[in-house]
């Protein structure tokens, strides 16, 4: 992206070299830099000595911004769009395409006037992995021109698409945020720490971790709000009763009965496979703490009957209860990443089948090699 950025009065840089600020973890090319009076200094030499107040336009990727910002204490500039100076410390930066008919093209930044009109300020411009060696005022949008806004985050009907522009993914950028990263930090550890001393149960720490970061500010409320997944809730309270009746009705029971009376009939080792895919079939549609209690009885019930040991086919249990991978509901974990990641409930199975049949294939040997069944 070409960036603009301005040193600002207090600026440690002031009377520095450009190379001063060059590190390797931060690639930064610096293009042409304006002094207050005007002048203008194109691609600088390391020697170049900053001051107050001047006008640096760089070629940046925007995941390196912050650190940039963070080191150096330099601002962005939204002078290009004729507003004021940002205020606060917290700038959220979106990514939008110019679309080939929207209002921008053919435009520069102080024609579209999109800060003054629809609250929008650019900060940055890419375009088809060409370098913009100009000064951002003076670039003319095309179609397919990558731009960096800083605003809230985009909705239908809102500035985005009034001016013509798709947003793509966000970049929330914090800029000399130390104070905040360390509060962030420190309220997450508390939350884990009386979780593992046993003060408070999980979802009683953690929600008290949220609460006191939107108290605090590192979160703001709507944000919160817009983290929610409905459609996760309402997936969760429309099949954990489907689980919890499976239990309660004896169906689990039921098949698990099955299972020994299949026992005195098949190889022991058999019966053992049949307990792992049993054990993962029922883990995918229930609590996996709550089959490994339904099982793990049967399981001895099945060892004693054949009189051999009871070690693989607990173990059996254990393996079978943590494969929860055929659908979202098995576990917790198998949810929480389906509305971030956009999966579907059919995705689980698709992945999941392929890798609980290779658990069958590879574990069932191991286990009954570790945990032989004459032990």
């Amino acid at each position: 992206y070409t960036v603009e950025l301005r040193v600002p009065d207090d600026c440690a840089f002031d009377g520095k070299p450009l190379r001063e600020f060059a590190t390797a973890d931060v690639e930064v090319i610096v293009v042409s830099v304006v002094r207050q009076e005007g002048k203008r200094a194109l691609k600088p030499g390391a020697d170049f000595v900053l001051r107050k107040g001047d006008q640096l336009t760089v070629e940046i990727d925007p995941d390196a911004l912050p650190k940039l910002l963070a080191r150096t204490g330099f601002e962005l500039s939204d002078q290009a769009a004729g507003a004021e100076q940002m205020v606060g410390g917290e700038v959220e930066l979106y990514e939008a395409v110019v679309m080939p008919r929207g209002r921008l093209v053919g435009k520069t930044v102080m024609q579209a006037e999109l800060r003054s009109t629809l609250g929008l300020n650019v900060v940055g411009v890419a375009r088809g992995g060409r370098r913009l060696r100009r000064p951002l005022r003076e670039i003319r949008f095309e179609p397919g021109d990558v731009l960096l806004i800083q605003n809230r985050a985009p909705k239908e009907g809102d500035g985005f698409h009034q001016a013509g522009l798709l947003p793509l993914a966000p970049r929330t950028l914090v800029v000399n945020s130390t104070r905040r990263l360390v509060l962030g930090l420190s309220i997450f550890a508390g939350a884990v720490a009386m979780l593992a001393m046993g003060w408070m149960s999980a979802a009683v720490a953690f929600t008290l971790a949220g609460l006191l970061m939107v108290l605090t500010r590192l979160l703001r409320l709507e944000d919160a709000y817009r983290a929610i997944d409905m459609p996760i809730v309402v997936l969760l309270g429309a099949m954990i009763p489907v689980g919890r009746a499976f239990e309660t009705t004896g169906g689990a029971t039921q098949l698990a009965e099955l299972l020994v009376s299949t026992a005195s009939v098949l190889p022991a080792w058999s019966v053992v496979g049949l307990l792992l895919v049993l054990t993962m079939v029922l883990s995918d549609v229930m609590n996996n703490a709550a089959t490994a209690v339904i099982m793990a009885p049967i399981a001895v019930h099945i060892a004693e009957a054949l009189e051999a040991s009871s070690d693989p086919f607990l173990m059996a249990v254990a393996i079978g209860a943590s494969c929860a991978f055929l659908t979202p509901i098995g576990h917790q974990s198998n949810t929480l990443v389906m509305g971030p990641g956009g999966y579907r409930f059919s995705d689980y199975w698709r992945l999941g089948l392929p890798l609980e049949l290779l658990i069958i294939v590879l574990g069932l040997p191991l286990l009954l090699w570790i945990w032989p069944l004459s032990g």
